[in-house]
């Protein structure tokens, strides 16, 4: 027994088209493309479409993306630049640097130069780690992505 039903499934392809390209789905479609994204779904959840047609489009937009990146850097000159991070070290907790500054900096420090020299002496590498990290996480994430998601049976999110 599958998780989702085939109508959840194509509601949630749907779903993942941001509001200017299912407005270009809809037109596609003969359907029309006025009002907010959950009137256009509703209107072309009533128009039945074949779903391979939604299929291939989010398809093709996803194909977009990736060639728009490329244009940018090539998947080769990406995983050079990956392949500089030489140490892994959050310093921080992920998504908690805004939490760290206000313990450890802002609250802790009465004395301004006291708190300057320990931002100069921990916090620069802190956050330097931090990005760096999340860097790291986003471009792997993005070649992953990519990689799975122009597998012919899978179809993409593409928000």
């Amino acid at each position: 027994m599958p998780l989702l039903s085939q109508k959840e499934v194509f509601n949630l392809k749907l779903s993942c088209i941001k509001v200017p390209q299912l407005k270009i789905l809809a037109s596609e479609l003969g359907v029309s493309n006025n009002g907010k994204a959950t009137e256009i779904i509703k209107r072309i959840f009533e128009r039945k479409p074949n779903e391979e047609i939604v299929n291939e489009f989010i398809k093709k937009r996803y194909r977009e993306r990736i060639k728009e990146r490329r244009a940018i850097i090539s998947d080769e000159d990406l995983k050079k630049e990956l392949m500089k991070v030489k140490t892994f070290s959050w310093g921080v907790v992920q998504g908690q640097l805004d939490q760290k500054i206000q313990a450890e900096y802002v609250r802790r420090f009465v004395r301004y130069d006291d708190l300057f020299n320990n931002i100069k002496a921990k916090l620069h590498n802190d956050v330097t780690n931090y990005v760096i990290c999340t860097w790291f996480n986003h471009w792997t994430t993005v070649l992953i992505e990519e990689h799975i998601s122009t597998h012919p049976k899978v179809i993409p999110t593409i928000k």
